[in-house]
Formats: structure tokens, sequence, C-alpha cells
């Protein structure tokens, strides 16, 4: 499974770390100077969760945006209770 949004459509997105080292010209240095560029990953907020989808409750993954903005219709709680026992 991918770490996407099955409403928004959120997804592993993609870019650059940019080590640098030096001071600002504003702080009266030479400049900052960029010593080395990493890829990196930025990771959407996903999250499992009981939602109701075409009638059925299923497991799905959303992400925490569309948990915010009620796209999602969650499950109801369930209303057990256990039995009590009868006191001889």
């Amino acid at each position: 499974m991918s770490r996407e949004c099955l409403y928004t459509g959120k997804r592993v997105s993609f870019g650059n770390q940019i080590a640098r080292r030096g001071k600002a010209k504003y702080l009266g240095g030479v400049g900052r100077k960029i010593t080395g560029i990493t890829r990196r990953k930025f990771k959407p907020n996903i999250q499992k969760v009981h939602a109701i989808v075409d009638g059925k409750i299923t497991r799905i993954r959303v992400s925490t945006k569309a948990i915010k903005m009620g796209l999602v219709q969650k499950r109801l709680k369930r209303n057990y209770k256990p039995a009590e026992k009868k006191a001889s």
C-alpha cells in the first residue's frame, strides 16, 4: 500500500536538503556557501481510520487534513455493555 490519501490525493513528495556554512552578508560576513545537497522526502500525515465508504465500514488511509475538513465519515461507536452477573 502506498502512502497516499484516499480523498485529497496527498502522497510523498521529494525535495532537496541544502547544507550551508558561513555568515550572512547583512551580519558582516562574506556570505553563506552551499556545502552539500541531499535528496529528502516530505511525508504526509497519513492515518488509518475505520470509515464508512459506499455504505460499508472499511479501514482506509487518509490524511489528517481530510479528517479535519470533514471529508471522512467515521463509523459509529459500539454500544456494547457486558451482561451483569447475578448474585446468588
